[in-house]
């Protein structure tokens, strides 16, 4: 049975969420802020429902700190929240989000966005699975153990910006174009502005330092990633 856990100062929302995610056969987990929600994550839940607006730690903080510790960067996080905005939801999915749904709620679409979260997120384990390490010139990528090293140092990346560096070298020598990206890394089902592949890109040469340039922009285009003898 797969663990949700419901964050959200609003006792209301919780009691609906919990009672129709039970009704869809999951376990429940709740916290009504963000501190709370961390300390459950400890209990390493399958998928996190997060609401933005809340006391103690907000949202979008709650996230940059689950994606920075490794044992719960993979947890996929479903934002729901009242914060509607373009904006919002750029720096929401930015941040490693895997979804972002406008309250009010809906029933029946949280569900649905639950249960694409969940194939992707198996989809993506398998094929993590399957996956032998890479070596493009300084830059080793080990899938399976989602770890990274430049010239022997090893460097985090969170989940999606590790999702596009290894789609990147996977396809080195390729012409990427940010569709390709989106759909690969966010799916057809969740709605991603190029500006955010834009930011992942930006942040992923800030972690190669001197090697950046093994990631080209082809302007109007997309990204290819160089390949090393």
């Amino acid at each position: 049975m797969k663990t949700i856990l419901v964050v959200d100062d609003e006792k209301d929302i919780v009691d609906l969420l919990k009672y129709n995610l039970k009704k869809e056969g999951y376990n429940v987990l709740t916290a009504g802020n963000g501190k709370l929600a961390l300390e459950q994550s400890r209990h390493q839940p399958d998928l996190i429902i997060l609401d933005v607006m809340m006391p103690e730690v907000n949202g979008l903080e709650v996230l940059k700190r689950l994606k920075a510790d490794q044992n719960t960067s993979s947890i996929p996080v479903i934002f729901l929240t009242a914060k509607g905005t373009e904006l919002d939801e750029v720096i929401g999915l930015e941040l490693g989000a895997d979804d972002y749904i406008v309250k009010p709620i809906s029933i029946p679409k949280l569900i649905a966005r639950i249960k694409n979260a969940f194939r992707r997120h198996t989809a993506g384990e398998a094929k993590t699975e399957v996956h032998k390490p890479i070596r493009i010139g300084v830059i080793e990528i080990h899938p399976a153990q989602h770890i990274v090293r430049i010239s022997g140092r090893e460097i985090f990346f969170p989940k999606k910006e590790f999702e596009v560096l290894l789609y990147l070298a996977e396809h080195a020598e390729q012409v990427v174009t940010r569709e390709i990206l989106l759909s690969n890394i966010w799916g057809s089902d969740v709605l991603v502005v190029d500006r955010t592949i834009d930011v992942h890109i930006r942040k992923i040469r800030e972690k190669l330092g001197k090697f950046d340039s093994y990631i080209e922009t082809l302007k109007g285009i997309g990204y290819r990633m160089r390949a090393f003898d």
